[in-house]
């Protein structure tokens, strides 16, 4: 249903140039992230009291430019989502013919290259996990781009970054059980999902409505850009045990970056401010493609999350806050990410304690 290698090669053709730098600032900056990498690892251990389980693969770091993020992410995505669309389509009554498959898959492969081509002039960094099995990435001309449209101090905005993404790669090594349950997570919702014209054209209707209102400048951050076509309730279960795991590793790679201190970042009051006014689309086509792709949503979740870890690390501390990290079952549900004293309740089976 999706012709990956197309994908990539219109993302390619499609993504915008990165800033202007000589070659000895390129090489300058791919060498001071590889050591603010390294650097972050002994913070985001020190405050989070996490260790990679023995015996683990040694993570991979790699600083990468915009080509090489697509690269990564169409083999990423192939991987991940190739076994599921095989199911989806296995469980049609009518299951469309080759010509059909064929041009089904160039139109979806042009249009998922679109979309890659968007967003690998935004991200920041990735911990990948599905298509290498873990890795961490660092999109090296993004980051120059953002630092200096912020205007901030370079070293501390790249060791900033690297605290986020660090706190990522550590979560998924030093908690090795959590890839397989998300890609059970994801297996289970294929599973659910209900294919009928009639649901479909439903969502439809609710993602051409949420368009029209970011085009009109509206600011609905509850939108959820195609999640809105998922209306089956099994799936919806699903959808918020996902959600609720991903607000948990997004909010805690924030608590995580804020919680450093300006001893290891000295600028990093300044660095939230501004970063902060970032995540905020500015254009039209900017606020559409963001509503699309349920990217407010996403802003949601750092923010959720970010709620949840600090509100648990100020009732029962750090230690306490990482028997979230036990099993499944310790996980947050999606109520509790703002309401944190109910997983205290849940999971410690005592009162919090108080200030």
């Amino acid at each position: 249903m999706v012709d990956w290698d197309l994908a990539g090669r219109t993302a390619r053709r499609l993504i915008s140039a990165g800033p202007e730098t000589t070659r000895e600032e390129a090489a300058a900056v791919v060498q001071e992230l590889h050591e603010a990498a390294a650097v972050a690892v002994a913070h985001v251990e020190a405050l989070t009291g996490m260790r990679p389980a023995p015996g683990g693969p040694q993570p991979e770091i790699a600083v990468v430019d915009r080509p090489g993020w697509i690269d990564a992410n169409t083999s990423g995505m192939s991987a991940l989502l190739t076994p599921l669309v095989d199911a989806l389509t296995a469980k049609q009554s009518s299951p469309p013919g080759p010509l059909a498959t064929a041009i089904g898959s160039r139109a979806t492969g042009v249009q998922a290259g679109g979309l890659l081509a968007f967003l690998s002039s935004r991200v920041l960094g990735q911990y990948e996990i599905f298509g290498t099995g873990g890795r961490l990435l660092l999109v090296a001309p993004n980051i120059v781009a953002t630092e200096r449209k912020l205007g901030v101090d370079p070293s501390d905005f790249r060791l900033w970054v690297c605290l986020h993404e660090v706190t990522h790669q550590l979560q998924f090594t030093a908690v090795p059980w959590l890839r397989g349950y998300l890609e059970g997570e994801v297996a289970r919702f294929v599973e659910a999902t209900d294919l009928s014209p009639d649901a479909l054209r439903q969502g439809l209707q609710d993602v051409v409505k949420s368009l029209a209102d970011a085009v009109r400048g509206g600011e609905d951050g509850s939108s959820e850009g195609l999640m809105a076509l998922i209306r089956n309730p099994a799936q919806r279960e699903v959808l918020d045990g996902v959600t609720a795991v991903m607000s948990l590793v997004e909010g805690h790679a924030e608590y995580v970056m804020d919680g450093v201190g300006p001893e290891v970042v000295p600028s990093v009051r300044t660095l939230r401010k501004r970063f902060a006014q970032r995540r905020k689309g500015i254009g039209p086509v900017d606020r559409v493609l963001r509503r699309l792709l349920g990217l407010e949503q996403k802003m949601k979740q750092y923010a959720d999350g970010h709620e949840f870890v600090a509100g648990v690390v100020e009732r029962v501390g750090m230690e306490g806050f990482n028997r979230v990290w036990e099993s499944p079952e310790t996980l947050p549900r999606i109520e509790e990410l703002t309401d944190p004293q109910r997983w205290v309740d849940r999971v410690h089976g005592r009162p919090a304690i108080q200030a």
